[in-house]
């Protein structure tokens, strides 16, 4: 009869699997947690740095692999959890834990950049992540259209509550105002504005909190980054030179307030035919070009798809309303790069915890 297994051969074994973005084994990370062993049977959870971790099947099929080879194992038992680690820049006037912040720009309108901000925030929030959604677009708030939100709930204990749907807590200035009542603002009330959406609101403990930043390089990214210093900022754009060129300045710009960038994501990349054919409407290719001029991640290209126009107008972002379709897959896959990339700068970092702070 062959002997159980030893808790150190099996956590030999797993010393041997690798995380594909850290590039680092799995036991000197910390990820290994719950070992238990009951004669041939190992159970472990294997703790992810992210809910929306892009290669949580991979992690677990080589981490099971790996211990199912060690003598004595007649069964292995792997639990998936997750822990998002912070980001020690995110502090300013915040005053619950937000381990992650992140601004979603354009340089200019009309590139999608309030629908890629919004399935994010929705994909990242189905993977299982706390989330956050804060439109600081205060001239053009379009967040409570898209994911189906009409008025936040009554303030309590002298602080705005966010709304929430699909497990998102929203704030917007398109809560307080008139529908169609334009916003004719000076920049010190737009600072004041942004700034009572950060510190004034119960956000409660989140892992991610997205910003959609107005188009542009004015007002309203420099107030946001005065007052919550960001983990990074997320540049979205066409393929098509002008987009590209608008963009680069948002891009720019976040280089200038010494915000990393993140990543680029093409928007409307394609147009998918029924025949199969795929019509280039704006081009292609411009967002990767982009990103590797500027020495930066690109994060993928969205196809344009009827359906997410659709999916926005009804308040039901796509990756909810059409999860399977190409759209929805991508911004998906796009959420899951971005708390990917998150991850791994967190662990660039030592010694970081969540912090709370105010002025």
């Amino acid at each position: 009869m062959t002997p159980a297994p030893e808790r150190q051969a099996i956590l030999d074994a797993l010393g041997r699997v690798q995380e594909p973005e850290l590039h680092r084994d799995l036991v000197s990370l910390g990820m290994i947690r719950d070992l238990t062993i009951d004669g041939g049977r190992v159970a472990f959870t294997v703790e992810l740095t992210t809910p929306a971790c892009p290669l949580r099947d991979r992690i677990e099929s080589e981490a099971r692999t790996a211990v199912a080879a060690v003598p004595g194992v007649t069964q292995v038992d792997v639990r998936l959890a997750s822990n998002v680690r912070a980001d020690g820049r995110v502090r300013g006037l915040i005053q619950a834990p937000v381990r992650n912040a992140v601004a979603v720009a354009s340089g200019k309108g009309g590139v999608g950049k309030t629908t890629v901000a919004v399935n994010l925030a929705v994909a990242l929030s189905r993977a299982g992540a706390g989330v956050g959604l804060l439109d600081a677009d205060v001239y053009g708030p379009n967040v409570p259209t898209m994911i189906g939100l009409e008025t936040m709930p009554p303030p309590r204990d002298g602080k705005m509550v966010p709304a929430e749907a699909y497990g998102v807590k929203v704030v917007s200035m398109g809560f307080l105002m008139p529908p169609g009542q334009p916003l004719i603002w000076r920049g010190p009330m737009l600072h004041s504005a942004i700034r009572q959406f950060i510190a004034d609101v119960a956000w409660g403990e989140l892992d991610y909190l997205i910003v959609d930043l107005p188009p542009g390089t004015g007002d309203a990214p420099l107030s946001l980054a005065q007052s919550l210093p960001l983990s990074g900022g997320l540049i979205v754009t066409l393929p098509q030179k002008i987009s590209l060129e608008d963009a680069r300045r948002g891009l720019e710009m976040f280089r200038s307030m010494d915000v990393a960038i993140l990543g680029v994501v093409e928007n409307m990349s394609a147009l998918e035919l029924p025949d199969g054919t795929r019509l280039e409407v704006f081009g292609s290719g411009g967002g990767e070009r982009l990103a590797a001029e500027a020495g930066v991640p690109f994060l993928g290209t969205v196809p344009m798809d009827p359906q997410v126009r659709v999916a926005g107008d009804g308040g039901t972002p796509v990756v909810v309303a059409h999860p399977e379709s190409a759209a929805g897959q991508a911004l998906d896959r796009i959420a899951r790069a971005l708390a990917a990339t998150l991850s791994v700068r967190s662990f660039q970092q030592p010694n970081v915890i969540p912090l709370s702070m105010v002025d």
